[in-house]
């Protein structure tokens, strides 16, 4: 049964954001360079995205041993990221478990040219609301963090039902909102976004496309 997971909220809740500032900033242009998800998006002015998407070292353990102890990943378990970025959570896995056979998919040149120098990792092009490479249940986990509220409605169904199809376990995170206040702060600080969903939306959404792995929110 899925279960609401706590994994990377710790992680989310350590940074600081100024919300009004962002969106008393060009706004809507920066929304647009954010989109292309290339060198701007990652490693330009903070007012475009991450401001600098660095690796830093032991930043994402505390995840990536959650995930490994949660779903039972060992030695030979293949483990699929959507959306993976630069990959430094993937890299974290490596470190805890070498034996993985780790996968990673983004639409971002940027980010797939700029992983961890020493991930061992098969790393491809692929956008998430198109039909994944791979056969059913090739995975022992699916994961996805902060990609998937990028899609629009009928894309989310495609990619929650590949993620569904290639995956024998699933886990994904989206941003989302709980009240009028959270609402608000997310649109202000989101620049890719482009669902803007409550938690029980999402949860519907989740029944809805037959998405059954466990799933996270973060609020801002």
């Amino acid at each position: 049964m899925a279960q609401l997971r706590n994994f990377v909220t710790p992680l989310h809740k350590a940074t600081a954001r100024n919300y009004i500032e962002r969106m008393c900033d060009d706004k809507v242009a920066c929304m647009v360079k954010a989109k292309e998800y290339e060198f701007d998006y990652w490693d330009g002015d903070r007012r475009f995205g991450y401001g600098g998407y660095k690796y830093l070292a032991g930043r994402w353990a505390p995840v990536a041993k959650a995930l490994i102890e949660t779903y039972g990943l060992k030695a030979g378990s293949r483990v699929l990221d959507v959306g993976c970025g630069k990959g430094f959570l993937l890299y974290e896995m490596q470190l805890i478990e070498p034996g993985l056979e780790i996968y990673g998919m983004d639409v971002s040149d940027h980010g797939l040219a700029n992983v961890h120098p020493e991930l061992k990792a098969t790393l491809v092009k692929q956008r998430a609301q198109d039909a994944f490479p791979w056969p059913d249940k090739h995975f022992d986990l699916v994961i996805s963090l902060n990609a998937l509220h990028n899609l629009r409605l009928f894309e989310l169904q495609t990619a929650l039902g590949e993620m569904e199809r290639v995956g024998k376990q699933g886990y994904l995170l989206v941003e989302s909102y709980r009240n009028e206040q959270e609402l608000f702060n997310l649109q202000c600080w989101a620049l890719t976004c482009e669902s803007f969903f409550d938690v029980d939306e999402w949860i519907w959404l989740y029944k809805h496309f037959g998405y059954t792995g466990d799933y996270e929110f973060i609020y801002f």
